[in-house]
């Protein structure tokens, strides 16, 4: 099936393509929808404007839409509006995303998908977190944590690539704290600099880290694809 991707440049969007492509889909187009603050429970937030690098380095289409307002069903219409520009732009029959635990995200899309008469694929749905981690590293997906909001993370993880060794740190202190392994509550969230699908990796010149003793943020200010990697 030819496919668009919801596409927030973390981990869990980027290896969904990953999936959908050996599951022999043909995804056409990533779909990026720019909240309007980082208050979004359906939206990924930081860093967002820095996935045209990943969209040229994959060599995949990107449509984007602004949000104005932080209202689900706000955010719902807009999502709507974006996918049918690629059902009309890129003919495609379905919507894949990275959704892993969320039933609420998924009911969601799932319900935007019906309306639009498209197929929705979460190939990443129910995945164990400590194997999904593990086979992220195994599979040379290289990601960065961007923010971190949960006890037991604290400023040392900010603009971190997660190495084999850090997931059995970070199995330890999801069991200590409670915080979800996979980071998909919101505890943390990603960016991914180089993967199987791009064909150069990101290089990141210059970033900012806001700390505030309990969450963080690490902001990409200058990146460029490194093209001589």
């Amino acid at each position: 099936m030819k496919l668009a991707c919801l596409f927030s440049g973390g981990k869990d969007s980027t290896y969904a393509i990953h999936l959908a492509k050996q599951q022999g889909h043909d995804v056409v187009c990533l779909l990026s929808v720019f909240p309007k603050s980082d208050e979004s429970h359906l939206l990924h937030h930081p860093n967002l404007k820095w996935t045209k690098l990943q969209s040229v380095s994959m060599k995949i289409p990107q449509l984007i839409i602004s949000s104005n307002s932080d209202e689900i069903d706000n955010e719902l219409i807009v999502m709507e509006k974006l996918l049918q520009n690629a059902k009309d732009e890129f003919k495609i029959d379905g919507l894949v995303h990275g959704g892993i635990k969320s039933k609420f995200q998924k009911e969601k899309f799932e319900t935007l998908c019906k309306k639009l008469n498209l197929v929705s694929i979460a190939p990443l749905w129910n995945t164990e977190p400590k194997q999904y981690m593990n086979e992220l590293v195994n599979s040379n997906f290289h990601f960065l944590m961007v923010t971190v909001s949960s006890d037991g993370l604290d400023e040392q993880w900010l603009g971190k690539i997660i190495l084999k060794s850090d997931i059995e740190l970070l199995s330890t202190l999801s069991d200590k704290f409670g915080f979800n392994l996979n980071f998909e509550g919101g505890e943390a969230e990603t960016f991914v600099i180089d993967c199987p699908l791009f064909s150069h990796p990101i290089k990141i010149n210059q970033f900012t880290k806001n700390w505030d003793g309990y969450r963080g943020r690490f902001e990409i200010v200058d990146a460029e694809l490194n093209c001589n990697a």
